[in-house]
């Protein structure tokens, strides 16, 4: 039946790493683009290495570094992107509050976010807090028993308008440890549902669409599975990645249409076999669970392993990043539009810009890209705005 709802290794992002493709691909140049950095992280009390997507609310960019701050487990930041003066609402101590958020913040109508923490709390299987826009920090539920609540919290939560809050966990549940999905509401946690065989290790947070949720898992090497799109409350995938041209090992949320389809972006796959390949773009009609690659990753110039979700803008355009290749091979920035061309915004340079943005990006109603990159900059990551021609 369907459910309807009223450490920080490279193993946990990349999986096996895949191989960059140096296959010139023709495309859409630059656009006349301009970034701007807006804060350059000191890895110190200020945070480290962002590697969620960032959130504009009220004159400010929200979001959390996976370390650094007071006590090097991570904080939750606020930056004022006019005076660019960064506030750390909270930083993480391990226990009893958590330690390594690497998801981002999802908020409610208060204006208030939430959010987890992939490691600590009271048994150092992760936390769920929320977190006041003044920085007022609420320990939500701290996992305790990784048999039956999953434990390693990864992806974003997602909250729905009764205040419920639903998401995955990496590692943990009754079936060897493949994690899985909970919900918490009225501070109830229930697990919805344990990962089995064919699918496993949910990296990225779900997605909510007409009443159901959606997610990815990133696939299991030891079983040659190289991951599948879901849906909470069905037994069998929408669709099963062969990690060949199809792509495999998605580690984003996927993002969905008014016709019923689902997109995504899968870190390996596209020009390779097993394991292998620079990644691509896809689509997944729910209904059929019919797969469409949009994009195939070549490496250079494009980029290579996009581990984050896509974004809309008003236009119909999909915005993403990856996390390498591009020219200088530090990953991208990108735009890929309702036909099908792909527009390359920047190309991070592993100096003062930025590198390896493993956080997607949110558009602003002006067409400006806010998002992170997770090193680059002083050597532990910075945050940034790409402009819109004039």
């Amino acid at each position: 039946m369907r459910v309807s709802i009223s450490s920080k290794t490279a193993r946990l992002w990349l999986g096996a790493a895949p191989v960059l493709a140096l296959t010139f691909v023709a495309m859409q140049p630059v656009q006349a683009q301009t970034l701007t950095v807006l804060y350059t992280f000191s890895g110190g009390a200020d945070g480290a290495t962002p590697l969620a997507t960032p959130t504009l609310y009220n004159g400010n960019v929200y979001g959390t570094t996976s370390g650094g701050g007071a006590y090097a487990n991570g904080t939750v930041y606020a930056l004022n992107f006019k005076s660019r003066t960064e506030t750390v609402l909270h930083s993480f101590m391990g226990a009893p509050d958590g330690a390594d958020p690497v998801a981002g913040l999802a908020q409610d109508s208060a204006g208030n976010f939430y959010g987890v923490a992939y490691r600590g709390g009271a048994e150092n299987f992760g936390t769920m807090f929320e977190v006041s826009p003044g920085g007022k920090f609420t320990l939500l539920y701290s996992f305790s028993n990784p048999a039956t609540e999953g434990c390693g919290p990864a992806g974003t939560l997602v909250m729905t308008p009764s205040g419920a809050l639903y998401g995955t966990t990496y590692f943990g549940g009754t079936s060897e440890g493949r994690g899985t999905v909970f919900e918490y509401s009225s501070a109830t946690y229930t697990t919805l549902k344990n990962f089995a065989p064919g699918g496993a290790l949910p990296r990225a947070g779900l997605h909510l669409q007409a009443s159901k949720l959606y997610g990815t898992t990133a696939g299991d090497d030891n079983e040659l599975v190289a991951g599948a799109v879901y849906e909470v409350g069905l037994a069998a995938p929408l669709y099963t990645f062969t990690g060949e041209s199809d792509g495999g090992q998605p580690l984003g949320a996927l993002v969905g249409d008014s016709s019923g389809n689902l997109y995504g972006t899968a870190s390996s796959g596209g020009n390779g076999y097993f394991g292998v390949g620079n990644g691509v773009i896809f689509k997944v009609n729910i209904a059929t669970g019919n797969e469409t690659v949009l994009h195939t990753f070549t490496g250079t110039p494009d980029g290579a392993v996009p581990a984050s979700a896509l974004t809309w803008d008003a236009q119909g355009n999909l915005y993403g990043t990856t996390t390498l290749g591009g020219a200088f091979g530090f990953g991208t920035v990108f735009e890929l539009s309702p036909s099908g061309t792909l527009t390359i915004l920047h190309s991070f340079t592993g100096g003062s810009d930025g590198a390896t943005p493993y956080a997607g990006v949110v558009v602003d109603n002006e067409g400006n890209v806010w998002g992170a990159a997770s090193t680059g900059g002083a050597g532990y990551g910075t945050l940034f705005v790409i402009s819109p021609a004039k």
